[in-house]
């Protein structure tokens, strides 16, 4: 009974929270004490004391009973990590049992099967972390917590930015140059867009109703091309005239093609479009047949094709 223990040194605890997503190592320091019982005398006599004559006190073999105790410890504190608890609920009462079991676990080879004895009892003070990360966990804790609270999210946006405009207003420079580093600061955000997009995802893992977006603007229509030709010299589109309305360049040459003889309209293929008459032989037209090219001129072609080498005879007449 009263076998008081503490750790020398540091041990490390995992702290574990799934549901924050919180996983972060403390540096951990304990204190208490811890009882143990004898479970198997003939054990304990035949590899503690059987080569003792007379009387065996406790006092001669506590001490390394409470160094391997704490060399167990961390291990034992790991199984209650895995519990997912937190350090100051280490040393409540509901826990210690977990801690005991975890404890005899661990002291199985050294204790039970070796002397027959295991652990009875603990009784531990709350653990004090490392200053360090104990802020650290606070931080990581309340951001967590306010992250998964749209209400609480908005209410923390709100507050900065009330406290941003009264920086802005009581700037030593100039209450104009406050107001532009927080246009700097809103456009390294994306205007906000990032932080709102933080809020609506917690909004919608909370189920808060969330406004519907605003409908998106239609597309403006594309403007309708402008009716005329367009000057090869400037540019300009929609000219009527036979002259350019920007530079005074006349208007290029239609494409030329066949006149029918027989009701004058003007044609490009065997046939005539309006009344079927055949292309007079005298006036043929060409499109070189490997490409497609068409000339200037399709009455006067080049000798070869320009797009694709291809010379122009017989066949290349339409």
């Amino acid at each position: 009974m009263n076998n008081k223990f503490g750790t020398p040194n540091p041990i490390q605890f995992r702290t574990v929270d799934s549901k924050r997503g919180i996983d972060f190592e403390v540096k951990l320091r304990c204190n208490g004490v811890y009882s143990y019982k004898i479970v198997d005398p003939l054990l304990f006599y035949t590899h503690v004391c059987s080569n003792i004559v007379g009387e065996f006190t406790r006092d001669k073999i506590d001490q390394q009973l409470k160094t391997e105790f704490v060399q167990a410890l961390g291990g034992g504190l790991a199984v209650l990590a895995e519990k997912e608890l937190r350090p100051s609920a280490i040393a409540l009462p509901e826990n210690q049992k977990y801690l005991k079991e975890a404890m005899n676990q661990a002291l199985a080879v050294d204790w039970a099967e070796t002397r027959g004895i295991e652990v009875a009892n603990i009784a531990m003070n709350p653990p004090t972390l490392d200053e360090e990360d104990m802020k650290t966990l606070q931080q990581m804790q309340n951001s967590a917590t306010i992250g998964s609270n749209a209400a609480m999210m908005n209410g923390m946006l709100g507050k900065a930015s009330a406290d941003a405009m009264v920086g802005a207003a009581n700037n030593s420079a100039g209450a104009m140059t406050g107001f532009m580093g927080m246009g700097f600061a809103q456009n390294a955000m994306g205007g906000g867009a990032g932080m709102n997009g933080f809020v609506q995802s917690a909004q919608q893992n909370q189920g808060v109703p969330q406004a519907a977006p605003a409908p998106a603007a239609a597309p403006a229509a594309a403007p309708a091309p402008a009716a005329g030709w367009k000057c090869p010299k400037c540019g300009k589109e929609g000219n009527t005239g036979k002259f350019c309305a920007e530079c005074g360049a006349p208007a290029p040459a239609a494409d030329a093609g066949w006149t029918c003889p027989k009701c004058g309209k003007v044609n490009k293929g065997k046939f005539c479009e309006e009344c079927g008459e055949k292309k007079p032989e005298e006036a043929p037209l060409y499109k070189c047949d490997k490409c497609g090219w068409e000339p200037e001129d399709p009455h006067n072609p080049p000798k070869f094709c320009p797009q694709c080498g291809d010379p122009f005879d017989d066949k290349d007449k339409i």
